[in-house]
């Protein structure tokens, strides 16, 4: 009868502190409710992102609309921030001894898996388009930019930790999805 108590309860400690017992459920709550608050911060970031500068008696202006990949960030943290609010829903009704069926927790899963490998494509793409801004790309003649315009290129790395923030959020709760899905010892 222990053992099935200790596979459904998270044990949290802290330095100095009581132990404290965190069950799936609240779990999964925090990280739904981090993962919404780590896009919005990311979109914020990224939506009120733009410099001018003038180079060379041209004006350059910068801005995350200019490009597919951090319009596409933006558009994968919408959906997820969106769907993170809708899943958050969900979970509530799981928490009801009727509905705790494995068929739930299966889409439960493919949800959270859905929203991972979108927030990590819109990571990977928008960290491309970064890494080429900052470094250039030397063999197609590709110069830095980052260079003229700092401030932008600091604000969408800010966006693009709190993207993969988000992303380790739903990491965690695929995992999570996963392990309900596993199949209980039964004695």
């Amino acid at each position: 009868m222990a053992s099935e108590k200790s596979s459904s309860v998270l044990q949290v400690t802290s330095s100095g502190g009581p132990l404290r017992m965190m069950t799936p459920l609240t779990a999964q709550v925090a990280l739904r409710i981090t993962a919404i608050v780590f896009t919005l911060i990311a979109i914020s970031v990224t939506v009120t992102n733009g410099q001018s500068v003038a180079v060379f008696g041209f004006k350059f202006e910068a801005h995350y609309s200019y490009s597919t990949a951090f319009r596409f960030l933006v558009g994968a943290n919408v959906v997820v921030c969106t769907f993170s609010v809708l899943s958050l829903i969900f979970v509530s009704f799981l928490s009801r001894p009727a509905s705790q069926h494995l068929k739930n927790y299966f889409f439960l899963f493919l949800h959270d898996t859905a929203m991972m490998v979108l927030m990590i494509s819109g990571c990977a793409a928008a960290t491309a388009i970064g890494y080429v801004g900052k470094y250039g790309e030397k063999k197609m003649t590709w110069q830095p930019t980052c260079g003229y315009v700092n401030e932008f290129c600091n604000k969408m790395t800010i966006s693009l930790v709190f993207s993969y923030l988000a992303f380790s959020a739903y990491l965690l709760l695929t995992l999570m999805a996963a392990h309900n899905l596993m199949p209980r010892p039964t004695e």
